[in-house]
């Protein structure tokens, strides 16, 4: 049956551009490909492969099926069929690339009993697809003992992670079959299952529907204290994910959507919330200190200045006349001590700078400003061409300002006259904060790419490409990027090399960025649905 199987796969998905124009997913002609899509819509076909799948499973009954969508579809149903004729009834689901928006907001098609499960693809190729169910049914608390797949791309080798677990992959072919040469980077070891995960929580009522980045963590010196959907600002012990303290935003208590990350200055963490108002909580009770009621909306996230005893942060109006701003706020009391109004929304997070004595903030009307930080003189105004979602930073030792734009450039403006020094082009907008380390500036693209940019030479470093657009903004620690990404994977990236080191799958897509706690050595990862892993790298284990 497997020479019959094989012929059929030779003749009907191995494609080559001999007879046809294969193309990848980066819109590049490619020599070859396999298209099963040819022949697991095949009734005959179908057929075929889960009698094989029987003969090979069938002494391990009982056990249940899953796949992906939606490849491993048709796979787990004729699989599932087969079983009733087998009079060895198999339960199957199926796993979804990402979270249902509407309906019953499922991840999990199908129900999963507690029977061991064989997860069922065409291809086994990155692991990525396998490694995102296992995410899954980790949370789930399900156990997986076999991955069968029809075609392996890769040695066995690559598959290390599989082994670890005590999880057996069975591949009916290899594409050495088909007489094409294994990737050579595939001898090198899998470099996925780096982290370890300490704990993890779910906050209340999580928004499955918007997928744009939302209340990031911030830390102090044993909490962790974010903001959720719920209109919960939570904290939380960084040693065990305990609440410590929640507080519901809303003066009436009616709650509202936190996407504003907290900031954290002395025995105070300040936010803002979509009820409108910025809030002031003491860090170890959680009790209310001060609250300012002017906006509508405040997505923005506070910048400190101490020096001045002030907080800046955007602000969004419903008005007609007034769409959004910035403005400073006394540290103490919450009195506005001065405003500057925009001409449209102000979602955008402010950024300071003490040796400058400057703030600089974006603005939905595509603009950036930078303002006097004491008195708000605007000094100047620079137009893009593109929304300015996300903070911008300073680059103090070049006298620059960097900030992205929905227009998909990144812009190196100078602080004293706002004219661009330089810019550089991603192939698509651009929802992130830059860092800068060393002389490089990494940003992220919802092109699905974290980039590196030399600000000396003013060119491309490199470029790491994930699986996912990327809403997150990039986070150094010893000379490593880490980068969440709409795939649900945190990314370790050498900073100088743009080669990966390390990922870790989340069950949901990632939109904020990590926080990191140098002492304890420990990350801290949220997700869109609101959640947080506690994870450790495993060779920073005490």
């Amino acid at each position: 049956m497997e020479e019959k199987l094989k012929h059929i796969i030779q003749e009907e998905v191995f494609a080559t551009n001999k007879k046809e124009k294969p193309v990848s997913k980066t819109g590049v002609e490619q020599a070859w490909m396999f298209d099963f899509r040819n022949i697991t819509l095949n009734p005959a076909h179908l057929n075929l492969i889960a009698k094989i799948f029987w003969e090979r499973y069938g002494s391990k009954y009982p056990f249940q099926v899953c796949g992906l969508e939606v490849a491993a579809i048709p796979l787990v149903a004729a699989i599932v069929m087969k079983s009733v004729e087998k009079r060895k009834p198999v339960n199957g689901f199926f796993i979804r690339k990402s979270r249902k928006k509407d309906g019953l907001l499922k991840m999990v098609e199908g129900t999963a009993t507690d029977e061991k499960i064989i997860i069922i693809d065409d291809i086994v190729n990155s692991g990525t697809s396998v490694m995102k169910q296992l995410a899954v049914l980790d949370g789930l608390g399900k156990s997986v003992s076999d991955v069968f797949a029809i075609l392996r791309f890769r040695e066995s080798g690559y598959y290390q992670f599989l082994k670890e677990r005590g999880i057996t992959l069975t591949t009916l072919f290899s594409i050495a079959d088909f007489g094409l040469p294994f990737n050579t980077r595939t001898e090198k070891k899998f470099l996925g299952d780096v982290f370890k995960t300490k704990w993890y929580f779910k906050s209340e009522n999580p928004n499955y529907f918007y997928v744009v980045p939302k209340s990031a963590p911030a830390l102090d010196e044993n909490k962790i204290y974010f903001g959720s959907d719920g209109g919960y600002f939570w904290a939380l012990n960084q040693n065990d994910g305990t609440v410590v303290w929640k507080y519901k935003v809303g003066i009436m208590g009616g709650g509202k959507s936190i996407f504003s990350s907290p900031t954290v200055y002395g025995d105070t963490v300040y936010f803002g919330a979509y009820d409108g108002n910025v809030y002031a909580l003491d860090a170890q009770t959680g009790k209310r200190k001060w609250v300012f009621m002017e906006a509508d909306w405040v997505g923005s996230s506070p910048a400190i200045a101490p020096d001045l005893g002030l907080l800046f942060i955007g602000l969004e109006f419903g008005l007609w006349g007034k769409k959004g701003g910035i403005a400073a706020l006394d540290l103490k009391t919450g009195e506005k001590k001065w405003e500057h109004v925009t001409p449209d929304l102000t979602h955008c997070s402010p950024a300071y700078s003490k040796s400058k004595g400057v703030v600089v903030i974006g603005s939905n009307d595509s603009c950036a400003y930078l303002y006097n930080a004491r008195n708000g003189k605007l000094l100047w105004k620079l137009q893009t061409q593109g929304e300015i979602k996300a903070s911008l930073v300073f680059d103090e030792k070049r006298n620059t300002v960097i900030f992205g734009s929905l227009d998909g450039t990144l812009y190196v403006v100078d602080i004293k006259t706002g004219e661009p020094i330089f810019t550089y082009k991603a192939e698509f907008g651009i929802y992130s904060t830059p860092v800068i380390h060393k002389d490089a500036v990494y940003f992220s693209s919802f092109d699905k790419k974290l980039y590196s940019v030399n600000l000396n030479t003013q060119k491309l470093n490199w470029a790491f490409n994930t699986n996912g657009r990327i809403f997150a903004s990039p986070v150094i620690v010893d000379d490593k990027v880490y980068i969440g990404s709409n795939d649900g994977r945190i990314y370790e990236v050498g900073a100088k090399t743009g080669e990966m080191t390390g990922y870790f799958q989340a069950t949901e897509r990632i939109t904020n960025k990590i926080a990191y706690n140098e002492k304890t050595k420990k990350f801290f990862l949220p997700t869109f649905a609101n959640e947080i892993y506690c994870l450790t790298r495993k060779e920073m284990l005490a």
